[in-house]
């Protein structure tokens, strides 16, 4: 009784250790990465308010100008750069380390199956971001700032609205001089603007992991080809009210997510009826094929069906 615990407790003691071994490995890259990062983050903070800058360019606003607004802020903000940039680059580290961990349990055909979407996963991932910086991002900070000098313009030509002037930096505010009313005036702060950008380069980065997730479901067996094109409309609506918590409140930026996470979920469609093709052959080969269970499970539930 005593050797058989002893015996069990063995391999246990291994998988601890070595667990522990990748988690250094992993935390150590990602704090030289981080480090690293931190050394270039001012370049890095430029090359996320690239899309501000150019939405304030267009505007007409000659020299933009953001701000922080105290003394720790500028300092916190390249921290956070550094923290997400870290990440980023240690990725492949990682993903490295989390493979040799959990390779030696799979076997050949579920290393064949797992490898590529481990490899997929930062491409989409960085598909997503490049479509959120150069993409998204750009039109939500025009949608903002245009849309408050466009209502400087209307309230230059509206009595009623006269008395509150609203202007981008630089912008030509062609409203007349009153005696009474505030100018609105836009004075951008670092890091609620990098923050914006941000959150729409993580939120667009995980919407197109969508390929990735629906097929590893199809290839466990846990969603099949005819029951997520059954769920379409319903997709749909989910994918909607995600672009509506995701993205800055403009309805452009959310019509943008959707046009772009949509077809993935055909695509998803299209690669899970692809492994049904390839697993139905495989069955069919070996001659455990059933037409009436397996066939069945492969059409889906009927009430599902397109």
């Amino acid at each position: 009784m005593t050797d058989s615990i002893e015996d069990s407790a063995a391999p246990l003691m291994e998988h601890l250790a070595e667990l522990r071994n990748r988690l250094i490995w992993s935390v150590t890259a990602f704090m030289v990465a981080m480090i690293l990062c931190f050394v270039v983050a001012e370049p890095i903070l430029d090359f996320l308010l690239a899309p501000i800058e150019q939405s304030m360019r267009a505007l007409g606003d000659p020299n933009p100008v953001m701000q922080y607004t105290a003394p720790q802020e500028y300092f916190f903000t390249l921290v956070h750069i550094s923290v997400v940039a870290g990440l980023m680059v240690s990725f492949p580290v990682i993903a490295y380390q989390l493979w040799r961990f959990v390779a030696p349990g799979l076997y050949r055909t579920e290393k064949q199956a797992f490898l590529p979407f481990l490899l997929a996963s930062p491409l989409l991932f960085l598909t997503g971001a490049a479509f959120a910086h150069f993409v998204v991002t750009p039109i939500a900070m025009t949608f903002f700032l245009g849309f408050a000098d466009s209502y400087s313009l209307i309230a230059a030509l509206i009595p009623a609205l006269g008395d509150v002037a609203v202007a981008v930096p630089g912008a030509e505010v062609v409203a007349p001089v009153a005696d009474s009313g505030i100018d609105i005036v836009f004075q951008g702060k670092v890091n609620e603007t990098l923050g914006i950008s941000l959150k729409l380069i993580v939120a667009f980065g995980l919407c197109f992991q969508l390929p990735v997730l629906l097929t590893l479901m199809g290839k466990a067996g846990l969603a099949t080809s005819a029951g997520l094109a059954g769920m379409r409309k319903y997709a749909i609506v989910v994918i909607l009210i995600v672009a509506a918590l995701v993205t800055p409140p403009d309805v452009m930026s959310q019509l943008i997510l959707f046009a772009a996470v949509y077809p993935l979920y055909e695509v998803s469609i299209f690669l899970i009826r692809q492994i049904e093709k390839r697993r139905e052959a495989d069955l069919r080969a070996e001659g455990l094929w059933d037409e009436e269970t397996d066939g069945d499970q492969a059409a889906g539930d009927p009430e599902t069906k397109p």
